[in-house]
């Protein structure tokens, strides 16, 4: 069997998504070229058909074997196969918001890079999108905190994937949409939380609207 028709399984498949949704936030993907991938993606069943999506992409590194135009060697009994692609790492630094036993507060017209780290103890963040200045759709927040209460405040037709947030002692609450980016702002949220909580929500404006039709 050649390396390109090895079978791929769902965790692979959803790192090859993940890669698209980051592409889509770096501006290299349009929401509709987003859209065809992923379902090339969802379809896939070799490694050729999976890599056929992220090949062009900046950064990705695919052995030729690993490619649906081209043959592949046939791995040696027990060999490992080659990993699912992954990309190069982003330009430019994270903003960093630190915080101990205090309360952070980031609303306004504030500027949000594509990527912020939050590292807070014992404290209280709200992190409001509603009116904030985007550089892309797609924002990665990474999250350390312990003891503490983090709200995310989003935007109408906003999404938020809290899935990659692991809680000790703690809870995650996501009163949003969910699923691919297709609004103005799509947070993909991933980290730790420790004896704290996490709620994703619209504000109370768009809430009421709702309530009210």
């Amino acid at each position: 069997m050649e390396a390109r028709d090895l079978r791929v399984s769902d965790a692979e498949r959803e790192h090859v998504g993940e890669l698209l949704q980051r592409a889509v936030g770096q501006g290299m993907l349009s929401l509709g070229e987003f859209t065809e991938r992923m379902d090339t993606v969802l379809a896939a069943k070799t490694r050729g058909e999976l890599n056929a999506v992220v090949v062009d992409l900046p950064g990705m590194q695919i052995a030729p074997g690993y490619l649906a135009a081209a043959p592949g060697p046939t791995p040696a009994p027990g060999a490992t196969p080659a990993p699912v692609p992954t990309p190069a790492p982003p330009g430019g630094q994270p903003l960093v918001i630190r915080g101990r036993m205090s309360t952070i507060t980031r609303k306004g017209r504030w500027h949000v890079p594509p990527a912020l780290h939050l590292d807070t103890r014992m404290g209280s963040t709200t992190l409001d999108f509603t009116e904030a200045v985007m550089q892309t759709q797609v924002v990665h927040l990474t999250i350390d905190d312990s003891a503490g209460s983090i709200t995310l405040i989003l935007p109408p037709e906003a999404t938020a994937d809290l899935n990659d947030i692991d809680t000790v002692a703690g809870s995650t609450s996501n009163k949003v949409r969910t699923g691919p980016p297709y609004g103005p702002l799509h947070i993909v949220a991933r980290g730790r939380i420790r004896f704290g909580s996490i709620t994703a929500r619209y504000s109370y404006g768009t809430t009421l609207r709702r309530m009210l039709g």
